[in-house]
C-alpha cells in the first residue's frame, strides 16, 4: 500500500513537471499577452482601413507580429499604398509597418 501510494504521487509529480513545462513560454514563442496585443493592433488597422473612403475597395491584407504590422494586396496606386501605411502608423502599439502592397 505505502508503494503504492510513492508510486501514485511520483506520477501526479511528474504530470505537473511536464504540464508546466509545456507552458512554459520560450524565446521562439509569441507569449500570450503578445499575441492578444497583436490582434488588437490587427483588428484596428483592418477597421480604419475598411472605414477609410479611399480605400475601402482594395482588399488590403493585414498582419502583425511583436508590433510589427505587415500589409499586403493590390491598389490602384501610390496615393493609396501612402494612405494605408500612414493609417497603420496610426494605430497605438505599432513598432513599424512593412509595405507589401503592389501598385496594378
Amino acid at each position: 500500500m505505502k508503494k503504492t501510494n510513492i508510486l501514485i504521487g511520483c506520477l501526479v509529480a511528474l504530470m505537473l513537471i511536464t504540464a508546466f513545462a509545456a507552458c512554459a513560454s520560450s524565446s521562439k514563442q509569441e507569449r500570450t499577452g503578445e499575441y492578444v496585443d497583436d490582434s488588437v493592433i490587427t483588428t484596428k488597422v483592418k477597421a480604419l482601413l475598411a472605414a477609410d473612403d479611399f480605400l475601402k475597395s482594395f482588399e488590403i491584407g493585414v498582419e502583425t507580429r511583436k508590433g510589427i504590422v505587415q500589409l499586403s494586396g493590390f491598389v490602384d496606386s501610390q496615393k493609396a499604398v501612402n494612405k494605408a501605411v500612414e493609417i497603420a502608423r496610426s494605430v497605438g502599439g505599432v513598432k513599424s509597418v512593412k509595405n507589401s502592397l503592389i501598385v496594378k
